[in-house]
């Protein structure tokens, strides 16, 4: 592939002026990687040229953070007018490179732009994907085989990278040990090859899991006294009653006057609200649906979702996750 040279504001610029963003509809090659429910997606649609087999257009959509913008807008710059060939050797870390890096935390956005390339390429030439590809991490879906590529593209030899380049481990932390089984053998399919060196090889057991594992799940944290022996000379002043984020207080419509559909779109509804409640409980909070009126869905949040300064944004994601599942617009309405 050519050389790209990488430039100092070329994240910031990707994320506030992302180019190409949108539907392609003549598109002849689209791979999407991760899910709505998972946080991060990406959506990238080409145009081949069947002749030269060049990139003629490329468009992406994407739903994630600052760096899975930039990287995805970026990447779509990196293939324009490349062949298929060139393409299909583009890396993650060329990505992250040509971005002038990533912080550690947000190389799995560099991992999931290259996939979605990868994806793509592959449904071009007519492959199908695995039906029964073993999944690695359940919290964010991430299968054996994106771990495996990213560990040896990145040359990974501890499991806290693998987390940080794809986000398996990141949720609950159960995947941890078959996380260090998935990146010894890989490591050791390295070193055979000359890949690696053999001091540099995982061995199971040798990391302790991330302190991800310990944090707490919605309890308040323990007084400092509670926590360690408090110098004499030192008063505690006491902590000040945590204030509510200010949430709007929304009036529902008269009951007889609300429109809740048929009762298997209700029920859709109570469903796909069920589905992201695991979600929020992880981390001390829950939803709990109150009613329905046509296309907005009253939903009255409970527990650290009611204290948190983000219950707008979580709000967002609540209802961006209901409109993929219930594939169609609707609006998530709070009420107390």
């Amino acid at each position: 592939m050519a050389t790209l040279q990488p430039t100092a504001d070329r994240f910031g610029d990707y994320f506030v002026n992302p180019k190409h963003v949108g539907v392609l509809a003549e598109a002849n090659a689209i791979g999407a990687v991760g899910a709505l429910g998972y946080g991060d997606a990406i959506k990238l649609m080409l145009r081949i040229d069947p002749a030269s087999e060049r990139i003629e257009a490329a468009r992406f959509q994407s739903y994630g953070c600052s760096a899975l913008i930039a990287a995805a807008a970026a990447v779509t710059d990196m293939i324009i007018g490349q062949s298929v060939a060139e393409v299909q050797d583009i890396s993650s870390a060329d990505i992250a490179e040509y971005l002038g890096g990533l912080p550690a935390e947000r190389m799995y956005c560099a991992v999931l732009s290259y996939e979605a390339i990868q994806r793509a390429l592959a449904a071009y030439r007519g492959e199908r994907e695995a039906a029964t590809e073993p999944t690695l991490c359940k919290c964010f879906g991430v299968s054996e085989a994106v771990a495996e590529r990213a560990i040896r593209s990145h040359q990974l030899t501890d499991p806290h990278q693998v987390t940080q380049h794809t986000k398996a481990g990141g949720g609950c932390c159960g995947c941890y040990k078959d996380i260090e089984t998935v990146l010894a053998r890989v490591n050791a399919a390295m070193v055979s090859a000359g890949a690696l060196r053999a001091v540099q090889a995982y061995r199971p057991g040798s990391v302790p899991p991330s302190a991800i594992e310990r944090k707490p799940r919605g309890d308040s944290p323990p007084p400092l006294g509670a926590r360690g022996a408090v110098p004499s000379h030192i008063t505690m002043a006491p902590r000040p009653a945590p204030v509510a984020a200010a949430m709007p207080r929304i009036k529902l419509p008269p009951p007889e006057s609300r429109d809740r559909g048929t009762p298997e779109q209700y029920a859709q509804i109570e469903q796909a609200v069920q589905s992201v409640r695991p979600t929020l409980q992880r981390d001390g909070g829950d939803c709990e649906l109150v009613d329905v009126d046509g296309s907005a869905i009253y939903l009255k949040l409970s527990g650290n979702c009611v204290d948190c300064q983000l219950a707008s944004v979580t709000l967002s994601g609540i209802q961006a996750q209901l409109i993929e599942k219930l594939q169609r617009p609707m609006r998530v309405v709070p009420v107390s």
